[in-house]
């Protein structure tokens, strides 16, 4: 028990928490930093004295967010750090080509940190950085809901769950998007603290501990950014038709093309199958219809093309994660009077 006590105290973690250069997010740099800071608080009133050395790194001085209206400084740049246990990469902005350009140093210094022995951590887009590096290859990652067609089309290699809130394998986490990062660092927190700790941060920032899936609030908007011309055709038909009984070997037979072939193109297109692209259209026209209206569910059901109730409440509690009753009580208003 002493031996355990005086390793708490005395061997100090490095947590290199990046600012990547033209990105513009600051809220899961700032709330990355401030929650740490209070946990390290935690657990030197424990007597443990702080956990980690907390510093914010990148390539520049100081970065500019939000056209200036904010910078972030930085306490050193990553050429001056021998080795880190944590690094905590944060979201980025959606011109990913641009992030991965002006910050190709950073990708190197990632790999060779990596192979040094640190963990690496991304929040929401923050992926995409992570993903260049080559270190997520064959392992899985999430990301926001919003970029899942354009990370699969970029990043093919990588076992991409969306429907995650939080990844953990081999040394690399990833989160989904936006504030979900909060529940992230909570759950860091317990990883490197311990469960009072992050129960207590969690109580003090009021962040939802425990959650594992962002389904609920995916907004499904197929992909449509590729040049497969009858793939294209095949959507739209989907997203006009799927309140009527579709069979994807009629669809592929009216654009004349073979079934497997179909297949293989809508996915390679999409990211996910025909039948899949028409469950979660359905799915959306549900969600939008209990959120907004004062229909029941089997109404509901019948008005998006479902007749089987077991079915209907099966594909939806798989899509969103909760069950139709959960979803109309949770975000329909008129369900709360």
């Amino acid at each position: 028990m002493l031996c355990y006590l005086y390793l708490k105290i005395h061997l100090m973690k490095h947590l290199s928490i990046v600012v990547p250069n033209g990105q513009n997010n600051l809220s899961s740099i700032v709330g990355s930093y401030k929650i740490f800071t209070r946990a390290n608080a935690i657990w030197s009133s424990k007597g443990y004295g702080e956990l980690f050395k907390i510093e914010l790194v990148g390539t520049s001085k100081s970065v500019d967010f939000h056209d200036g209206l904010f910078s972030v400084k930085t306490q050193k740049n990553i050429n001056e750090i021998a080795q880190t246990d944590l690094i905590i990469i944060p979201s980025l902005n959606h011109n990913y080509e641009q992030a991965l350009r002006e910050n190709e140093p950073l990708v190197s210094w990632l790999i060779r940190q990596y192979k040094e022995g640190s963990s690496i951590v991304s929040i929401c887009t923050g992926a995409f950085l992570l993903a260049s590096t080559g270190l997520v290859d064959g392992k899985t990652c999430s990301t926001h809901w919003s970029v899942d067609a354009e990370f699969r089309q970029k990043f093919p290699q990588i076992d991409l769950k969306t429907d995650k809130l939080i990844t953990d394998e081999d040394g690399i986490c990833t989160n989904g998007g936006a504030f979900s990062f909060l529940n992230l660092i909570i759950y860091l927190i317990e990883k490197y603290y311990d469960r009072p700790t992050a129960i207590y941060c969690a109580k003090i920032f009021q962040i939802d501990m425990d959650r594992s899936y962002q389904s609920e609030f995916r907004i499904f908007n197929g992909h449509k950014k590729h040049s497969d011309k009858e793939v294209l055709e095949a959507q739209v038909y989907l997203e006009s038709h799927y309140q009527d009984k579709i069979s994807i070997k009629d669809l592929s037979d009216k654009l004349h093309v073979g079934r497997r072939n179909f297949d293989r193109r809508f996915i390679k297109s999409t990211g996910i199958t025909p039948l899949e692209y028409l469950q979660r259209v359905k799915i959306e026209a549900a969600k939008k219809s209990l959120e907004n209206t004062r229909k029941n569910i089997n109404e509901v059901m019948y008005d998006v093309g479902y007749s089987d109730s077991k079915a209907f409440r099966n594909v939806f509690s798989r899509i969103t994660g909760i069950s139709p009753n959960e979803y109309k009580s949770k975000y329909n208003k008129e369900s709360k009077k």
